[in-house]
């Protein structure tokens, strides 16, 4: 398989598409979707959804991010629909890891933009600047009195946004993926919202992992020529790597296939 780029997009298209899934990363990671998230789409694929991967710089104005990755998208699936004419009926799934949740949150808030069947947001994250940046709380910590946290916010703000989100989201199915071991997750607040809302088509799963579970890659390990007990460590921790990411996977086809 080959990851092609049009439009500003990264996309996989299988040979049969079931359905699209627009991919959108977190903060740090979001400008190289395709290899940073690589082995978790590319799964995804091999399952036959086509995959549009979006990347995006972070800066504060998280509203021109959302508004920016959608004209993007669609840029990108318009062109595929006339290279692949399948895939203009199929339906479009949102996948967001961390920030990028957020701003499939807001994308789905527009009045504009293609519907979507359904959001699958993994490990949301929608913390202030102040504490999504350690630098801002230094600067804060040393010159209290110059009140950065109230000039260098993100747009929307989290308290804005979730405003959006019980008032303009307009997705009624929406799977919430908490890991256990997450220590900078906030699908519990969000999950509040969008179960008030959406009582009987929200479903949220708390699996095993941790942040960075979604950005797991294969590592190749190739034993010696005489199995040793250094190869037996590295089959063992290549397995528990995979372990989580691979149950990821499974509980993201579950929802989607519908059962």
């Amino acid at each position: 398989m080959y990851w092609q780029e049009v439009s500003g997009n990264w996309f996989l298209v299988p040979e049969r598409p079931r359905a699209i899934i627009h991919f959108l990363g977190g903060a740090f990671v979001a400008a190289a979707p395709h290899l940073t998230y690589r082995w978790l789409l590319e799964s995804l694929y091999q399952e036959g959804y086509a995959v549009i991967a979006t990347p995006f710089v972070n800066t504060f104005d998280h509203g021109a991010i959302a508004q920016e990755t959608r004209i993007t998208f669609e840029q990108g699936l318009t062109y595929l629909c006339k290279q692949r004419p399948e895939l203009a009926g199929l339906p479009i799934y949102g996948l967001g890891h961390s920030m990028g949740c957020k701003v499939h949150l807001l994308i789905g808030s527009e009045e504009r933009g293609r519907q979507r069947a359904g959001n699958i947001f993994v490990s949301f994250n929608n913390f202030p600047a102040r504490k999504s940046i350690p630098m801002l709380e230094q600067i804060v910590q040393l010159a209290p009195d110059f009140q950065l946290d109230k000039r260098l916010e993100f747009t929307p703000s989290p308290e804005q946004t979730f405003g959006l989100i019980d008032t303009r989201y307009d997705t009624p199915y929406n799977l919430l993926v908490k890991f256990s071991s997450d220590t900078i997750d906030q699908t519990r607040p969000l999950s509040d919202v969008l179960v008030r809302r959406f009582p009987n088509t929200t479903t949220v799963r708390i699996l095993k992992g941790s942040h960075t579970t979604p950005i797991a890659q294969d590592v190749q390990w190739e034993a010696s020529s005489s199995f040793s007990p250094f190869d037996a460590i590295g089959q063992f921790v290549k397995q528990e790597f995979y372990r989580d990411i691979k149950t990821l996977r499974s509980e993201i086809l579950y929802w989607l296939s519908g059962d």
